[in-house]
């Protein structure tokens, strides 16, 4: 396909997310099979374009005075990549498979300059965020919202953990040095690839040394976060949210294979990809703890036992909007509200589960005040026996490069926030909070 054809479809890709309000990888899934001739660069080069007209959406929109899908992209190519006027009319020439020639309203937009035009614009277009998240966010972040909102809307790296049950990141990144591996900036156990020039990092999933297990593909503020919860050898460790078991493999390494890991979730379907994900890492100190029902209750005589109980919570998801753009403009009102519900019953459920002297480790990819800090408050409250471990006790435990980052210190000592501004990782929130003894 040329890259004009590859617009194109972008752009069909993009209206059927707009007319459907479906993710963005169902619609370019549903592309994919109905247009077979594509090749895997091609598919890779629309997905790249339509999740970055995705992540520039509102101002892409803006920009072009219209919101429909074609105005998006084209809007986008100006914004993310920095296309010219020139480079985007070529690409709109017309010709079979190609988009209908720009239109001289459409010239004449593409010539300005797009951030003299988003000066002027509201932040919650600026800033690329649905607008009813303007309260929240502007209350977390204040007069550094712009700089966190730009942020949230660029491209994201490939990150990976080393996975130290096989292999330690030196001789992993020597392995992995011809797609371009770096250390990642804080942790230990971390390599960064770049999105490259098409957004999209290489194939890792491909390589020998995942099939091997020597590595997880996992953002660097998931790795830190999974190593402040500070899992020992030998202790014993519930991974209440678990999913698809990527903090799992990361606990499973930090423990070194000893103690135990009870792996569960209230969703069983979320669980199904953790136990190939166990086996190929090596991971032997684990039991999945599948719900066999709604009213199961799969960790029964686990109560009082646990030294750490790992909350990865349900959440909107903020803090990953840079990897999942299509997400933040599906989120509605109602879905916060829901989650802060959620994140209520999954802390007072692991409330049950830590010994005296044990701790609860709060995560949440999340930047909003009211899935972190006000959910860790309304729990102390209710559950006196805990109290917070200050921020600054945690960062004890953080490697030697982020130590000294106080400007990630949430809610006076309450919690850790990373996010792509601050610490170039997703957002991630933590929070620890011990059981007296």
């Amino acid at each position: 396909m040329t890259p004009a054809a590859r617009l194109q479809a972008a752009i069909e890709v993009l209206a059927d997310i707009f007319a459907r309000r479906r993710p963005a990888a169902d619609a370019l899934k549903d592309w994919g099979l109905g247009h077979r001739f594509a090749g895997s660069k091609d598919r890779a080069a629309i997905a790249s374009l339509t999740y970055d007209a995705l992540r520039k959406k509102a101002s892409a929109a803006w920009l072009m005075g219209a919101e429909t899908p074609r105005a998006v992209l084209l809007g986008s190519l100006r914004l993310l990549p920095a296309m010219s006027e020139e480079e985007i009319a070529r690409l709109c020439s017309g010709d079979r498979f190609a988009p209908e020639s720009i239109s001289e309203d459409e010239r004449t937009r593409l010539q300005l300059d797009p951030a003299a035009v988003l000066s002027n614009a509201p932040a919650h277009i600026a800033g690329d965020f649905p607008d009813w998240l303007e309260p929240s966010l502007s209350r977390r972040f204040g007069d550094a919202l712009p700089r966190e909102m730009h942020a949230l809307a660029t491209r994201a790296p490939v990150d990976v953990r080393a996975n130290s049950l096989k292999s330690l990141r030196d001789p992993l990144r020597q392995k992995l040095s011809h797609l371009g591996a770096a250390d990642t900036p804080y942790s230990p156990v971390g390599l960064r690839f770049s999105a490259g020039e098409g957004g999209r990092g290489p194939a890792l999933q491909a390589t020998e040394e995942f099939q091997k297990g020597l590595f997880e593909i996992q953002d660097e503020g998931s790795q830190l976060v999974a190593l402040l919860a500070g899992a020992e050898p030998g202790d014993q460790v519930i991974d209440l949210c678990a999913g698809g078991g990527g903090k799992t493999l990361s606990l499973a390494a930090a423990m070194n294979n000893s103690g135990q890991i009870y792996a569960t979730d209230n969703d069983a379907r979320r669980l199904a990809p953790i136990h190939q994900r166990l086996e190929r890492a090596g991971a032997r100190n684990v039991q999945v703890r599948t719900p066999k029902g709604r009213d199961d209750e799969p960790l029964r005589g686990l109560e009082g036992k646990a030294d750490l109980v790992l909350i990865d919570a349900p959440c909107t998801g903020v803090g990953v909007w840079r990897r999942n753009p299509d997400a933040k403009w599906r989120v509605r009102p109602g879905a916060l509200e829901q989650r802060m519900a959620e994140q209520d019953f999954v802390l007072g459920r692991a409330a049950r589960l830590v010994k005296p002297g044990g701790r609860i480790a709060y995560i949440t990819c999340s930047t909003l005040i009211e899935e972190n800090e006000d959910r860790v408050s309304a729990f102390l409250n209710d559950h006196p026996e805990f109290s917070p471990v200050d921020a600054r006790e945690q960062m004890a435990l953080a490697p030697d490069a982020l130590c000294e980052r106080t400007d990630i210190i949430a809610g006076d000592g309450l919690g850790l926030l990373l996010t792509p501004a601050r610490t170039g990782t997703d957002g991630f929130f933590l929070a620890l909070l011990r059981r007296s003894g």
